[in-house]
């Protein structure tokens, strides 16, 4: 059963206006189509691609944090250059042994 916080911030919202200036972490991961918890892990990262706003820092995007921010997500998986990360596979199963 999901929290109550997780149902205030946990899930991405639609903005009332997609082209709008400023947008709330939730309502970034909407337009931008991830999780609220992969955009503010990847934010506290790169803390140069979000703003704070009031006393309380509430974490904002504008227009060309957000474009930065989709560059960086479609320019793919940093760790090998490649597009998306390798799918995991299991292990083959070894063949049983015939009994002698």
């Amino acid at each position: 059963m999901a929290t109550r916080a997780y149902e205030r911030y946990g899930v991405p919202i639609p903005p009332e206006n997609p082209k709008q200036e400023f947008m709330t972490v939730q309502e970034t991961a909407y337009v931008l189509k991830c999780s609220v918890s992969w955009l503010r892990r990847f934010l506290r990262k790169n803390p140069c691609l979000c703003g704070r706003n009031g006393n309380r820092g509430r974490i904002v995007t504008d227009r060309e944090q957000r474009t930065a921010i989709h560059a960086a997500r479609s320019a793919g998986d940093p760790r090998t250059g490649r597009a998306m990360p390798r799918q995991r596979r299991r292990p083959a199963a070894k063949p049983a042994l015939a009994s002698r």
